[in-house]
């Protein structure tokens, strides 16, 4: 039998270097593209990347930027940017492979989030409010290929240190690490391992999973 096929966006970032490998220990073929590859924010080239790739199986949507500022400060070139990165495509990128995957039957997006979309994190509206919506395309997704046995789930894998958070200072990590109750950061080996166990469970979907110890204020 031919090995199932998962895409993972992002393929440049530190949570894709540690879950392609978790994923084809799995048994999948695993395709990590960088944004020379595959730009999500571009129709053109998400269409050209699946259309050439073909069959896929697991749609993992991790590209994402930040871009930082206090509301009063943002300009709308960095709304939009971190908006087209984070949401706009995700939702290209399960458009074009959703449709796929209700033809085949079967297949899974999982969406990687953020805890600022619960939180509301000072100084990123624009990420907040990029990954709040990209919970709701989640579990609106969810709803509409389930019948097709398709799913959909986002994972907020947590405070990741790594390439995507090395800007923060010093004094704003530890800030963050205070909100743990527990008083740690995930790995990005936690967060991969979690992604790929997710991908194994075949009766959920439309879910949203939070893998650290801040408390919600709300579920």
């Amino acid at each position: 039998m031919s090995k199932r096929v998962a895409v993972i966006t992002g393929g440049a970032g530190d949570l894709a270097h540690a879950l392609a490998p978790a994923l084809e220990k799995d048994g999948l073929e695993v395709h990590a593209p960088g944004r020379d590859l595959l730009n999500v924010t571009s129709p053109e080239s998400v269409r050209a990347f699946f259309r050439e790739l073909g069959t896929v199986d697991l749609l993992v949507n991790n590209a994402g930027m930040r871009a930082d500022a206090l509301c009063a400060q943002m300009t709308e070139a960095a709304w939009d940017a971190v908006m087209s990165a984070n949401l706009r495509g995700a939702f290209l990128c399960s458009q074009v492979v959703g449709l796929t995957m209700m033809r085949q039957r079967s297949g899974h997006i999982i969406n990687i989030g953020s805890f600022s979309a619960r939180y509301g994190t000072s100084g990123q509206s624009n990420y907040a409010a990029a990954k709040a919506g990209l919970i709701g395309l989640t579990q609106t997704m969810a709803r509409e290929l389930g019948k097709r046995s398709v799913r959909v789930n986002c994972v907020l894998p947590g405070f990741l240190e790594t390439k995507f958070t090395e800007t923060m200072t010093g004094e704003n990590k530890e800030s963050a690490r205070q909100m743990h109750e527990l008083g740690k950061f995930n790995t990005v080996d936690d967060a991969a391992r979690f992604i790929a166990f997710l991908d194994t469970m075949s009766a959920v979907s439309g879910q949203v999973f939070q893998l650290d110890s801040r408390v919600s204020p709300w579920t």
